[in-house]
């Protein structure tokens, strides 16, 4: 078997002047591209001007990397094998013999088998995991101790569970409306106009919670205030494949016919409607830099999309009932009772196989997820719930602003708070965020109807009417040339009106359709065609 590394926590012994060799492929991340061409410049100030800021530039990069080695020493590792294994037939079992005594904690496989199918998230720490099965079985379970928090029984149907901004609150799509709990399992909410929910997911910069049902209507509720933000129906059939874009907080859907739209809460039609697949759309799921999308049909065919140009880039042949990419980029899906992760070994976005897992023989795998920070992914199967390590797929290093697994009451209180007041309006849901903040390009001037004209131009005739009643010098206030000046000031307000409309009545001529001799007539009104001139 191949050395097998792991995350690991190695503190830095070199003093901070380090070489500049070393620190040469981090400070091409930190980088704003390529350097201006000031060669070619001849204006001598602005040639200066750019020098400057080019190497305030480079100085700040090589600062950012530094920081970096002492702040993010871990990083992430991954199975290497030998020249002839594979990694993907490394097992589960050779992998524990060879990692540290916590990650060797982390895997387990939970057996309920009268309560499955199972399904589960993750909270935005990863510390907490919150597990339902479809008879009613909700369990909240601290991934960390794996201690149990909290389980109970809503005795109903649960088709889908979330969290909400943190692990003190969690959504759970039941038989007829989706519930809210806390921690203790005390019902605080019941959102009775979202109806029967088969998916939710919740987007956590806008406080939103996204559903859609068994009509095919997708809700978004603000869970700050209370109020319904967005209602509105798909127009194609029951849907129950549902996932939010994290880049930009776009909510995708999957269809039965084949077709993938995305949608904001503040537009009625969808932003994007594109045919995936030429039979229903089993799973999507979205890579954390957004510009990526995995799709799955039941034709059998797993697609990757480059959703910035909406163009296939790669397909492969394979079912997957669920899809899930990680922190670092690794692609997981499951089919019956096999999973499989696949990575982009070259960087060029071509997915190849990476690592392999079955479960026991008759199992049915129904949802895939990756913990957050950790190198564990959590199956839900028929028969209870289970995690596999999977080196390689966590961030290794958190940030406590965003994300702390350790955070204490009083620190989680004080995050709740900062969320909140920074917390993002749905207006700024788009397909490109970066436009945020830039400006607008002109509008085309909007056409006014018939009324419309004419009041705007009986109000400028008024206003020319009026005119103007100061008193002029001797022989310039005739009346003859007051009324003169009256009439010709009327003649001005008027004639950007009739120029409009004599340029539409130009427009409404020239799109007249022309009789086109060439054309060719049936033969019962031949008889009745204009004969041409010899």
């Amino acid at each position: 078997m191949g050395a097998i590394s792991i995350q690991e926590t190695v503190v830095p012994s070199v003093p901070m002047e380090d070489n500049a060799n070393d620190l040469d492929p981090k400070v091409k991340k930190y980088l704003r591209g390529d350097g201006a061409n000031l060669e070619k410049l001849k204006d001598k100030k602005l040639k200066g001007q750019l020098a400057v800021r080019e190497q305030l530039y480079g100085k700040s990069a090589k600062a950012a990397a530094q920081v970096e080695k002492w702040l993010m020493p871990s990083e992430e590792g991954y199975l290497e094998a030998d020249d002839l294994e594979k990694t993907w037939n490394i097992r589960q079992d050779k992998i524990l013999g060879e990692v540290d005594i916590l990650s060797s904690r982390k895997p387990f496989d939970l057996v309920l088998p009268d309560l499955g199918p199972y399904t589960l998230d993750f909270a935005p720490s990863g510390r907490y995991m919150i597990v339902a099965g479809h008879k009613g079985h909700v369990a909240l379970i601290d991934m960390m101790n794996m201690d149990l928090i909290k389980e109970f029984q809503v005795k109903e149907t649960v088709r889908d569970v979330v969290f909400l901004h943190n692990e003190l609150f969690f959504a759970a799509a039941q038989k007829k409306y989706p519930y809210i709990y806390n921690r203790d399992g005390t019902e605080l909410h019941c959102l009775k106009e979202h109806g029967a929910v088969l998916k939710l997911q919740f987007l956590r910069n806008h406080f939103l919670l996204a559903s859609i049902n068994k009509f095919g209507q997708l809700h978004y509720q603000d869970v700050t205030m209370g109020g319904m933000v967005a209602n509105y129906r798909t127009g194609l059939g029951r849907c129950d494949v549902m996932q939010v874009n994290p880049f930009n907080a776009v909510v995708g859907l999957g269809h039965s016919c084949g077709k993938v739209t995305m949608w904001r809460p503040t537009s009625a039609a969808p932003l994007i409607k594109m045919l995936c697949h030429h039979g229903p759309v089993s799973a999507i799921a979205f890579h954390p830099g957004g510009h990526l999308m995995a799709t799955a049909g039941m034709e059998r065919k797993i697609k990757l999309w480059d959703i910035r140009k909406f163009e296939v880039l790669h397909t492969y042949s394979g079912h997957a009932k669920t899809l899930q990419f990680s922190q670092k980029g690794l692609l997981a899906f499951g089919s019956g009772l096999r999973v499989q992760i696949w990575k982009d070994t070259a960087g060029n976005q071509d997915y190849s196989r990476y690592m392999s897992h079955s479960i026991v023989k008759g199992y049915q795998v129904g949802k895939v997820n990756f913990q957050p920070y950790e190198d564990v992914l959590g199956l839900g199967h028929s028969q209870g719930i289970s995690a596999i390590l999977v080196p390689g797929s966590g961030e290794p290093n958190f940030d406590t602003w965003v994300a702390n697994p350790f955070e204490t009451p009083k620190q989680r209180r004080e995050k709740e708070i900062h969320s909140l007041l920074d917390k993002l309006p749905p207006e700024t849901i788009m397909l490109d965020p970066t436009q945020i903040g830039t400006l607008r390009p002109p509008r085309a001037k909007e056409q006014l109807t018939k009324q419309e004209r004419e009041a705007a131009m009986e109000a400028a005739i008024e206003s020319a009417k009026q005119g103007s009643n100061k008193k002029k010098t001797k022989g310039r206030s005739k009346p003859t040339r007051m009324q003169k000046k009256k009439q010709d000031g009327i003649v001005k307000a008027k004639r950007p009106f009739l120029d409009q409309q004599l340029k539409e009545e130009r427009q409404l001529l020239n799109k007249k359709p022309k009789l086109n001799e060439e054309v060719q007539l049936p033969l019962s009104l031949q008889r009745f065609a204009r004969k041409k001139a010899t």
